[in-house]
């Protein structure tokens, strides 16, 4: 890899990985007994505020988040990975733009938190689900993450995940665990997306749209399934952590130019 932005998009990359990586982490001590906490994005943030030299870490992690939005816009707006102008395209660079914006909210809310303010205060989503149109928001997220769910489903089980690293330097021995650590991981993502879609349209037909995360969707996993099932699927996310991780070490991120 070579050139600055390919390398922001890179670490961009890495920086998503390893958030997925510590949800999965502590999710899945909090299933066995071992510690941790049911955990989504803002929990990771909290977490890392604790550490040792936590605020440098939080401005680190921030940055790294702004490659990745750096990256998806970049898809978005100069075309980067070179989609058609066709239906499918469009929808590509629809979600493209919606990953950034989501990761560009993340990257502000761990700024806010060095600031001393809370990660979650203010959030977008708590402005548009203490609006009028609360119920219709929550139909319309829920619906967007039924079909991401699907998508990714489609993504583990089709080996279209493979297209990732594909042309990586992987060392030969590491292969076969990184694309089960793929499957696996894609998997997880579409177990979560699909309960917390479903959990949205439950709250919207209901009349009680509120703010939901990966949180409510491990309580849920754990109240319906138990917490077997909760650890197995938060172990499933922290494999997608180290997929991204090991898809931003070895594969080569080109931003081709048009």
């Amino acid at each position: 890899m070579s050139g600055k932005r390919e390398k922001f998009a890179s670490f961009g990359i890495a920086t998503k990985g390893f958030v997925y990586l510590i949800i999965g982490i502590l999710t899945t001590l909090a299933a066995f007994g071992l510690g941790g906490q049911k955990s989504g994005s803002g929990t990771v943030l909290d977490f890392i505020k604790d550490q040792t030299f936590g605020n440098v870490l939080l401005v680190l992690l921030a940055v790294g988040l702004l490659g990745y939005v750096f990256y998806r816009w970049y898809q978005v707006f100069s075309n980067g990975n070179n989609q058609n102008d066709d239906a499918k395209g469009w929808i590509k660079r629809v979600a493209y733009f919606i990953s950034g914006a989501l990761y560009g909210v993340l990257a502000y809310s761990a700024l806010n938190l060095v600031m001393g303010s809370s990660a979650s205060k203010g959030s977008l989503t708590k402005l548009l689900f203490s609006s009028d149109y609360a119920t219709i928001f929550a139909i319309i997220i829920g619906v967007a993450l039924v079909g991401k769910g699907v998508y990714e489903f489609y993504q583990a089980y089709s080996g279209k995940f493979k297209e990732e690293v594909q042309g990586a330097e992987i060392p030969q021995k590491a292969q076969s665990l990184v694309m089960r650590a793929g499957k696996v991981g894609y998997t997880a993502r579409g177990i979560v997306a699909g309960i917390l879609g479903y959990l949205f349209l439950k709250a919207g037909v209901s009349g009680s749209a509120q703010k939901l995360s990966k949180t409510d969707v491990f309580s849920y996993l754990q109240d319906e399934f138990g917490t077997i099932v909760m650890g197995l699927v938060a172990l499933g996310l922290a494999a997608y952590g180290i997929f991204k991780i090991i898809e931003a070490k070895y594969s080569s991120v080109t931003l081709n130019q048009n």
